[in-house]
């Protein structure tokens, strides 16, 4: 039985929109990725205290925003489980859940910065390789923080990612002052939104 090399996209997807997809889709071009599992978030412990719609909603969202693509798939790893959600537990899991195959765990270049500071990154890099999306040409010093985490530099591999100027929170706030969002999530999605009045309070 070959391994396979899987994608893991965590966020909160709060909503999931067009720039999500594309990094996605570009992370899986570069790293000759076999799936990208998208993992919304259940109840992010840096979002204490934020307004976020419920993770069924989340899920449904998901859901419709990739169905047309084979290499993306939904994973409830996150939000079937109790908390305190913690990557590392996230990751720790799938890695049980696929342990024949190579993981990749996406994340953006601002939380590599911050990754030392993440609970237990070691046990992330133990079970994934981290697979950072940065803008071509952003520089992010991985010696200093290898002697904080060694075995760091040998467990990134760095994907160069398009500037996109999407983000969930303009989405939201869009909504709110009843703007218009199409183009910039897929139309099942904004569909969803409006039938269920998500984001207006």
């Amino acid at each position: 039985m070959t391994s396979s090399r899987i994608g893991i996209f965590g966020g909160t997807f709060d909503p999931p929109h067009l720039g999500h997809l594309l990094l996605a889709e570009n992370a899986a071009d570069q790293l000759n990725l076999n799936v990208v599992l998208f993992a919304p978030a259940a109840d992010p412990p840096h979002k204490q205290g934020e307004r976020i719609a419920s993770a069924e909603h989340r899920l449904a969202m998901v859901e419709m925003a990739i169905a047309d693509n084979p290499r993306f798939a939904l994973s409830r790893v996150d939000v079937d489980r109790p908390g305190p959600h913690y990557t590392f537990d996230m990751i720790a899991l799938l890695a049980q859940q696929y342990p024949a195959d190579e993981l990749y765990f996406l994340l953006g270049g601002d939380a590599l910065r911050d990754f030392t500071q993440w609970n237990n990154p070691d046990v992330i890099i133990a079970n994934a390789r981290l697979a950072v999306m940065q803008r071509p040409g952003a520089q992010i010093d991985l010696s200093s923080m290898e002697a904080e985490l060694p075995g760091l530099i040998a467990r990134t591999t760095f994907v160069n990612a398009p500037e996109i100027g999407i983000s969930a929170t303009t989405i939201r706030e869009r909504l709110r002052r009843s703007h218009s969002i199409r183009y910039q999530v897929p139309a099942a999605v904004e569909r969803y939104i409006t039938e269920r009045g998500l984001y207006l309070g």
